[in-house]
């Protein structure tokens, strides 16, 4: 090869290696920047969660209150038999929650606390919790967010949906909590759940709504409960579900015992009509047109020639009531009320409990496979009255309290 020819291969070689060097470094310092890119865009959103979360602990939790109560009954219980009754430990644990074992015997008082959680609702001092939490109570103190303790007064309780209202006498300002719209609810959106688990105050924990209109639960008459994994445990009753808005979406109340990441709340809505009503009257009055109702099975529809299973079958009618004055009958099937399509039973027992009493409306029946239209005037929910509603609901969750 000639010099000139072997200097210019030589160049050629070098530019070439320059070259590829040259795109490595290019290639390596955009892989860099698109990571760092990426990296940058991500953290916004992430902080911006974490500082949400923050937000609604700092704004909720002043509002969120410690129930503690206490039952006060004659004649102390034994030690329950088992191969734990010797047990210096065990008898220290039952001493706990039933009182100490004293020389007045069986005549002797003893006192049996509890403790539960609850929510701000009115300067007033009105606070929300649930009807478990303090039935039966002899007393009820109320401990807010900076340990201020209240002797509290039971306004009113609702049994049927597992809510009661308890005031005290505020000394100085209170932070109130927000009932948000819990029909907006959707599923997957974030939930902060904030209570008194096992006593341990202000106790913050989050997930999201796993689900909405759960029915059959086993818990309360009126179920429309809200499903969520934000972890609920004993204590918890009464406390906010709470939405990153830092509104109140609904109040927790029960578990299930068997399943991890499974716990229900009343929604924010059905909290709004009763609380009303306790606070301005100390009872819930509700609707009741006077039928016993039954769930919609696919052959039952078929067999009445009906296109799905929406709507409720009246199982019966009970003499006297509004139902029997419009003429409804058994097997009828229920497909409107008051201008509402009827989704299933617990619907229907929804619209009539929420309908204005002496308030006429007009009810839509499939009967021997013709549409029938009747009007009926609501009365008042006789309070002695609880007609089944449907079959025998599954075993009862556990109650968070």
């Amino acid at each position: 090869m000639q010099p000139q020819g072997a200097r210019t291969v030589l160049v050629a070689a070098a530019l070439f290696a320059f070259g590829g060097a040259a795109f490595a470094i290019y290639g390596s310092l955009a892989l860099k920047s698109r990571v760092e890119t990426r990296t940058t865009v991500a953290m916004p959103g992430a902080e911006a969660i974490q500082s949400a979360f923050v937000r609604v602990a700092e704004q909720v939790s002043p509002a969120v209150v410690h129930i503690g109560t206490l039952q006060v009954a004659r004649g102390r219980p034994a030690v329950p038999p088992g191969p734990y009754a010797d047990d210096p430990g065990f008898k220290d644990f039952f001493d706990q929650f039933f009182g100490r074992r004293g020389p007045g015997g069986p005549g002797s008082e003893f006192r049996t606390p509890g403790l539960g959680s609850g929510v701000i609702l009115d300067r007033r001092g009105y606070v929300l919790t649930n009807f478990h939490v303090i039935r039966g109570a002899d007393a009820v103190i109320v401990r807010l967010s900076d340990k201020r303790e209240f002797r509290g007064r039971i306004v009113g309780t609702d049994p049927k949906t597992d809510l009661a209202v308890v005031r005290f006498e505020p000394a100085g300002d209170l932070t109130v909590a927000t009932l948000g719209n819990s029909d907006a609810l959707r599923v997957g959106e974030w939930a902060v759940a904030i209570g008194n688990p096992f006593g341990l105050d202000q106790t913050v924990t989050v997930g999201v709504i796993s689900a909405t209109g759960r029915a059959d639960v086993g818990i309360a008459t009126f179920e429309n409960f809200i499903q969520t994994d934000a972890s609920i445990n004993p204590g918890n009753s009464g406390g906010p579900l709470v939405n990153l808005k830092g509104e109140v979406i609904g109040i927790n109340t029960a578990i299930v015992a068997a399943g991890q990441g499974i716990g229900f709340a009343i929604p924010a809505n059905m909290v709004k009509r009763v609380t009303t009503q306790l606070v301005d009257r100390g009872k819930v009055t509700r609707g009741w047109i006077g039928v016993a109702m039954e769930p919609l099975s696919p052959e039952l529809a078929q067999s009445l020639g009906l296109a799905d299973t929406r709507g409720a079958i009246v199982a019966r009618v009970y003499p006297k009531s509004p139902a029997d004055a419009a003429g409804l009958l058994p097997q009828d099937v229920v497909v409107k009320f008051d201008g509402v399509a009827v989704e299933d039973y617990h619907h229907l027992q929804r619209l009539t409990s929420e309908a204005e009493v002496g308030k006429s409306v007009k009810v839509d029946v499939v009967r021997r496979r013709e549409r029938k239209t009747v009007e009926l005037r609501v009365a008042e929910s006789p309070d002695t009255t609880t007609p089944p509603t449907g079959p025998p609901s599954p075993p009862s969750p556990r109650r968070s309290r």
